[in-house]
């Protein structure tokens, strides 16, 4: 292969964040890596999903939710994959797209998003501010054998993964245990983000482990805000379909155009709503600054009183009632009368007489003359009434910043994923191999799975030895016989299921587990860390042992069978 195919084949083992924005078919690799683990097709057997199929789609959606959110937490830390930097990350991929192109587009490199989410330097957000600017983390995207394997991690109880993970992980199971068909699935990704769009119903989008319905994403929680922030301040860089995928930055596109099309359209409409005087309250209860321009009144002993809407919304947050819907009145006759003002101040706008123009003009935030006439009846009193128009027309109204097709090279030369869900899992793994040499998701797929029968060891090694540091570092006081003790003591167990499948060291590393050849993988890595030259790492006879110019450095017994028993690591 050539040096370009190999370091994406390499990139395929390693899954970083980094690796999946340089090369996007990468996204759905571990998409289809997952869906070929045996590990997800087990959930069917857990009688959380008993009849699931016979469900309403929504309501698979919901079922698989609760088990997703039951044994997985979002983890995003800089110790579970280490540290690179800037410099070696921007040499590797230089022939794939120029450093100032990378910067303005990933967060690891340089990119801050918009001012209004990113209002804090970004590597203080991350905890980078205690390293040099150069220095940048290894966010590596995990696939279901190492999400699982969080739970052997101190501090952990449950699996674990970052928004990539969670992402395919959402994607595989809805197909295999949900039987959602994967034309359905949009996996989006944005420079500090992913996240799924399922085409069903209105839209429902999958944000880390919950499910925002469209009602949801207006509804003015606080849950609500922070799924919304990644699509109303970042542009998508990447969206991945099992037609191909499309990224920001290449000209050249595998999508179906007919399928990104009409994905496009539905999440445009799924992010529209009109103008209600319910969304109106949905829009202050997300925005402090315009809520605190707002009275409501409401009659005391026939007499007028006024609260606060700041007030107001926290007494909603302890009771069943609503300030935003049909359930107000049951709301405010909850909370005592001494809370009520007798008169409203002249700086204030009464939310009533807003909800009533709204409600009797049906103002359409496309019409400029409706705009003007909002702006006129909420008036310039408390802020200025043009700002908070454009802020109600901007919650109402978010445009997506998706890839644009224009001037694009649509390839459709690759055949398409087609995985059917009556299919079981033997005939997806021929399907996905079927697709190799012609569909590189496919091809790469049997990298992200760690399958060292249908794959060359080189690109794996090349991952082993190039971007696992927290092993080095972990190991770096101990002597090499303490770490070969250590090591030993391990359970002699893979996280990876079957004979030809195999971790990478850090997670032989982080999960303190492994077999025998992943063992003695783990060991050629510290010391290449330690400056040693190349080593031969041999299976026979049930033992994987690791040699040095001759002098054995150590032996584990295995039971992997990988394609090639001899590696110079």
């Amino acid at each position: 292969m050539t040096q370009q195919e190999f370091e994406r084949c390499s990139s395929a083992v390693t899954l970083s964040d980094m690796e999946i924005f340089i090369f996007p078919e990468l996204m759905y690799s571990l998409v289809l890596a997952n869906i070929m683990s045996p590990r997800i097709w087990q959930w069917r057997e857990d009688p959380w999903f008993k009849g699931i199929r016979k469900m309403k789609p929504y309501r698979r959606l919901q079922r698989l939710k609760q088990y997703v959110m039951e044994h997985y937490v979002f983890n995003l830390d800089l110790e579970t994959w280490g540290l690179t930097d800037q410099k070696r990350e921007l040499a590797r991929f230089s022939g794939f797209l120029s450093p100032e192109v990378i910067a303005q587009s990933n967060a690891l490199f340089g990119y801050e998003g918009d001012t209004y989410y990113f209002d804090i330097d970004i590597r203080t957000h991350f905890g980078l501010d205690k390293y040099t600017s150069d220095v940048i983390p290894y966010w590596k995207t995990e696939t279901v054998e190492a999400m699982d394997a969080f739970r052997h991690r101190p501090g952990f109880a449950t699996g674990a993964g970052e928004c990539v993970s969670l992402a395919a992980l959402y994607a595989a199971a809805l197909f295999v245990v949900a039987g959602i068909p994967l034309e359905k699935v949009f996996l989006m990704a944005t420079p500090l983000h992913s996240q799924n769009f399922v085409d069903l119903d209105d839209g429902v989008l999958i944000n880390n482990r919950r499910l925002v319905t469209k009602a949801m994403w207006f509804n003015g929680t606080q849950i609500s805000g922070q799924a919304r922030r990644a699509l109303e301040n970042e542009r998508v860089t990447i969206v991945s379909h099992p037609s191909g995928c499309i990224h920001t930055l290449y000209r050249r596109a595998t999508i179906e155009p007919a399928a990104f099309a009409d994905f496009s359209a539905k999440l445009r409409k799924y992010l529209r709503t009109p103008l209600t005087p319910e969304i109106l309250g949905n829009f202050l209860r997300q925005n402090p600054r315009c809520r605190q321009c707002f009275v409501l009144r409401w009659p005391v002993n026939g007499v007028d009183r006024y609260l606060s809407l700041d007030q107001a919304f926290s007494f909603e947050q302890d009771s069943p009632y609503k300030v935003t819907d049909a359930t107000r009145d049951k709301l405010l006759a909850t909370i005592p009368v001494e809370t009520f003002a007798a008169s409203c101040s002249c700086c204030k706008v009464v939310l009533n007489d807003i909800e009533a123009f709204v409600r009797e003009r049906s103002i359409d935030l496309d019409d400029p003359a409706d705009l003007q006439a909002l702006k006129v009846q909420i008036g310039d009193s408390c802020m200025r009434a043009s700002d908070m128009v454009a802020q109600v027309v901007r919650f109402c109204h978010t445009e997506p910043r998706l890839p644009s097709a224009e001037g694009l090279a649509f390839d459709r030369s690759e055949p398409p994923v087609r995985l059917l869900t009556e299919m079981t899992r033997d005939e997806v793994v021929a399907h996905v191999e079927s697709l190799r040499g012609r569909n590189v998701a496919a091809e790469l797929a049997f990298y992200a799975w760690r399958d060292l029968v249908r794959t060359p060891s080189a690109p794996f090694i090349r991952a082993a030895m190039d971007r696992n540091p927290v092993s080095r570092a972990g190991a770096a006081s101990l002597a090499e016989a303490e770490v070969v003790a250590q090591v030993a003591a391990w359970p002699n167990e893979s996280i990876y299921d079957g004979a030809a499948r195999l971790a990478q060291p850090d997670e032989v590393w982080n999960y303190r587990r492994g077999d025998g050849f992943e063992k003695a993988l783990l060991m050629a890595n510290v010391l290449r860390g330690r400056g040693h030259g190349a080593m031969r790492l041999e299976l026979a006879a049930g033992e994987a042992s690791l040699s040095e110019g001759g002098r054995q450095v150590c032996a584990f017994p295995s039971a992997k069978a990988p394609a090639e028993t001899v590696w110079s690591v």
